[in-house]
């Protein structure tokens, strides 16, 4: 049994040693670099309850599945209590065992990765998952910056979560208690992104039925971040660098000026450098908002992240859906891993609970994955079945041709945005259509027009 076990998990990628006494093999597994041991009842000098008292007793970290025949599944419940992952009844075949061993490394494996984030994480901060050099390094400078009052100024591709360094940012400082505000600029359209951040007083320009406070003064005592600061029109650029100076704000139509105490955090996916070379973005206004600059690397170069990312969304996806999934096999996870990832983590987190929707099975397989990450050409039909009837095959054509049509429309939106520069207004003009029509496909497909960089 020893040797079928072996050969069966030594195929499967394990390194496998075995013995044929309980003395010999809880000395071995104390002693050495093992992490899990599958421990038969039965054996001739030791009974296994002995044996694995002994294991645990030095080894408490060590895994362990117990092997037992009928007349010992009492024994093995008891074992179970005691701190035993697992066990498998006699007899078994090799599809059982490499199921148990997985699914006991794989809940292994995660439990070290939560107890690995817990002493990384930012305090009071859940969000940010990495343990790769350049997110660790990332982590350090939030935890290095955050109880200074510095601006901030957050460089990343579209997806790489610089809103949510923003928000940890604010967390780990003396403002957590104060609110923090985000504005995503490429959203506010331009004739009216000074009323939004200064505010206004009722009269001030048509439309302008009330006095409302800007997002300055709302976020007065805590953070202000501004998404896509290389959007901000050019002739508000000198406004916005003297509210920073001055740390006084006037709304739109109004006489007197408010204090506001803010701590700015910007963000942009464009090279503000260059920018400033082109004269569309202000030298002074750049240097006043790049203080502390912070570059969050994208996906495809943390893979290190990306298991430990996909195990984090799909624990939480599974959290807000009925789905019971233990996790990714070995196979699909690879997938995942070789895959570019253009959208970065924004893509990966949409994969994942598009795929705990729809999963049938307790793991991820290959088979799971979109087509975009394992190579392969669209399956003829959405659905798993093939149609049976003329009814369900006019189903499947439908499904099709708006699964196509899906991605000509999103790939007809990066297209126009990014001809555009991230302006929406622009593109939509580029287009010939409505700015809210335009606007309201990019909410369809969470796409943020700043966040698309021009060709």
């Amino acid at each position: 049994m020893c040797i079928s076990c072996k050969r069966v998990l030594e195929e499967d990628g394990h390194h496998v040693d075995y013995v044929l006494t309980g003395t010999e093999g809880a000395e071995r597994a104390v002693a050495g670099d093992y992490r899990l041991v599958l421990l038969d009842l039965k054996m001739p000098d030791l009974a296994g309850m002995e044996v694995f008292d002994r294991i645990k007793a030095r080894r408490p970290d060590l895994l362990v599945i117990i092997i037992t025949g009928y007349a010992t599944i009492q024994t093995s419940i008891e074992c179970i209590k005691k701190g035993a992952v697992d066990y498998i009844p006699k007899p078994f075949t090799p599809e059982e065992l490499t199921l148990a061993v997985d699914k006991a490394l794989d809940t292994d494996r995660l439990r070290e990765e939560n107890a690995f984030l817990k002493s990384r994480l930012v305090p009071g901060n859940e969000t940010i998952v990495g343990r790769s050099e350049v997110m660790l390094d990332v982590i350090k400078q939030i935890e290095k910056i955050a109880p200074t009052d510095f601006s901030v100024l957050l460089h990343g591709e579209s997806g790489t979560g610089k809103e949510l360094v923003a928000k940890a940012i604010h967390v780990a400082s003396a403002r957590r208690d104060r609110p923090f505000v985000a504005v995503d600029i490429s959203s506010l359209t331009p004739t009216l992104v000074e009323s939004e951040l200064f505010g206004h007083v009722r009269g001030a320009f048509t439309g302008a039925t009330q006095t409302r406070p800007g997002y300055f003064a709302l976020a007065h005592g805590g953070t202000l971040f501004l998404d896509e600061i290389a959007n901000i029109p050019y002739e508000l650029q000198g406004k916005l660098l003297r509210v920073l100076e001055t740390r006084r704000v006037t709304p739109i139509g109004g006489q007197q000026e408010r204090a506001i105490d803010i701590r700015l955090v910007c963000a942009t996916n464009r090279d503000l450098a260059a920018l400033v070379e082109a004269g569309t973005f202000r030298e002074d206004l750049f240097y006043r908002i790049n203080v502390i600059p912070i570059l969050l690397p994208p996906l495809r170069e943390r893979a290190a992240d990306i298991p430990l990312l996909a195990t984090h969304f799909l624990e939480s996806a599974k959290r807000k859906s009925a789905a019971r999934i233990d996790g990714f096999t070995t196979e699909a996870m690879a997938k995942i891993v070789a895959y570019g990832w253009p959208g970065n983590v924004r893509e990966l987190k949409n994969i994942v609970e598009r795929i705990v929707a729809t999963v049938d099975g307790p793991r991820i397989e290959v088979r799971h994955l979109p087509p975009e990450i394992t190579g392969r050409a669209p399956a003829v039909s959405p659905a798993e079945e093939i149609p049976k009837n003329v009814e369900e095959l006019k189903e499947a054509k439908r499904a099709v041709r708006e699964l196509a049509y899906e991605r000509i429309e999103q790939q007809f939106l990066l297209r126009a945005l990014k001809e555009a520069g991230g302006n929406v207004t622009r593109a939509a003009e580029l287009t010939g259509m409505q700015r809210t029509n335009f606007h309201a496909l990019m909410r369809k497909y969470g796409l943020r027009a700043g966040e698309i960089g021009g060709s």
